[in-house]
């Protein structure tokens, strides 16, 4: 493992920062060896912690982060740079924008640094041997026409309606459901009387859509509050990166896009 007894993880977090600031777009230069060694041993601390996660408040979570590195920047300016402030992604770290590998690279080295206060879960941008075994559990999106559960435009996966919603909270004790990997225009979207929110943190995803981006707080209290990003200048942000050619991910609400997807 001499990837990870080398590995400089205070030095890599502050060379992946060096670019705040800066114009979107600019690359972060990584060696090799240390992105293989980030990989490695943030593999070790997520076998090392529980599948099922029972985190404590305060807590940011953030949704959808599609490799556009500079609006992961700035939801760590609004929310507080790690350990500040304790986080929790939900999943879909690349594809989409350009800046995957920068993306992936900051949120290993934090979980790396911070394990006890950095959390990732996996999105639904997977294998397809992942996909098969709980992929449904991801690729499911909330609709308000649906009674019960319906087919889904996306080709995979269902539709569900809000009585699913209230009938899973009451079967397992539970108040919110929090979930992502659909964009919404403002950024979140609340579903069946407030019994589900929708999380997307990738402002202008794509550059195609106009859509806001959002965090998640919970205080110690449980009260839940959101924070916007503001979808920035769409020419400073460049994509057609890793897996340009795949569908994107579908729209929930009245986020508009400038073309057919």
């Amino acid at each position: 493992m001499a990837d990870t007894d080398k590995l400089n993880i205070d030095s890599i977090i502050a060379r992946l920062l060096e670019v705040r600031g800066s114009r979107p777009g600019k690359n972060v230069q990584l060696t090799e060896s240390e992105i293989r060694g980030l990989c490695l041993k943030s593999r070790e601390i997520f076998l090392s912690q529980p599948i099922l996660l029972e985190l404590e408040a305060p807590l940011k979570i953030c949704g959808d982060i599609h490799g556009q590195y500079y609006d992961l920047l700035r939801l760590f300016e609004y929310g507080g740079f790690p350990p500040e402030s304790n986080y929790l992604f939900l999943g879909d770290y690349v594809d989409r924008g350009k800046q995957s590998l920068e993306t992936i690279c900051l949120l290993l080295a934090y979980k790396i640094k911070y394990p006890e206060n950095f959390f990732l879960l996996r999105g639904n941008h997977e294998c397809a041997s992942i996909n098969r075994i709980y992929g449904d559990l991801l690729w499911s999106d909330p609709d308000k026409e649906t009674m019960g559960w319906g087919e889904n435009d996306r080709g995979v996966s269902f539709t569900f309606g809000a009585e699913v919603v209230a009938k899973f909270l009451h079967k397992h004790d539970l108040d919110l459901i929090c979930r992502a990997h659909q964009v919404v225009e403002d950024g979140y979207e609340f579903f069946a009387k407030r019994q589900l929110v929708t999380l997307f943190s990738a402002p202008n995803y794509c550059g195609e859509f106009d859509n806001a981006g959002a965090m998640m707080s919970v205080d110690e209290t449980l009260m839940c509050s959101f924070q916007i990003l503001k979808p920035a200048d769409k020419k400073k942000f460049p994509y057609g990166g890793l897996n340009a050619g795949r569908p994107v991910t579908p729209p929930r609400g009245q986020a508009k896009g400038k073309g057919k997807m």
